[in-house]
């Protein structure tokens, strides 16, 4: 018996969320302020509908506060992440769980025809992998219940 494993658009489908973003033109103070007010640890940075980059607490304590900056001189684009690694909808579970794992990152934007079209928290994808393997072991006990009532017949 195969498992059959979600894609990201099926994740996203049953947990539609905003896309939270920010232009690499806005203060990191200002992506601050959003993420509190979202409560989110990382922004999205699209210019144009495009992304270009991520912007999470660790790159503002690393590369503003451990630095001596200030957040509310500092643009976006000057501390975000460019190399950012992204899935389309029809990845796994499986497949966004260990792209995450590989990179260590938290979060993963999902990219259909040069858009974005949402985020998977790691805690998204744990949570339905879980799910997904409770329901298989319920089958397996069940169908194992199965096989220790029906003996196949008298003796």
């Amino acid at each position: 018996m195969k498992k059959e494993r979600k894609t990201a658009r099926q994740i996203l489908s049953g947990n539609p969320r905003e896309v939270i973003s920010v232009g690499p033109d806005d203060t990191v103070l200002n992506a601050l302020q959003l993420m509190a007010d979202k409560d989110v640890t990382t922004v999205l940075v699209l210019q144009d509908s495009n992304l270009v980059g991520v912007l999470s607490q660790r790159d503002y304590a690393r590369k503003v506060e451990v630095l001596g900056r200030n957040a509310a001189n500092t643009r976006v684009g000057d501390i975000m992440t460019t190399q950012v690694l992204y899935v389309t909808p029809e990845h796994t579970c499986d497949q966004c769980l260990a792209s995450m794992h590989t990179r260590r990152i938290r979060h993963l934007p999902v990219i259909e025809s040069g858009r974005v079209i949402g985020v998977l928290s790691d805690s998204d994808v744990l949570e339905e992998l879980l799910q997904e393997d409770e329901h298989f072991i319920r089958i397996l006990e069940d169908d194992m219940l199965h096989l220790t009532i029906d003996t196949g017949g008298a003796y």
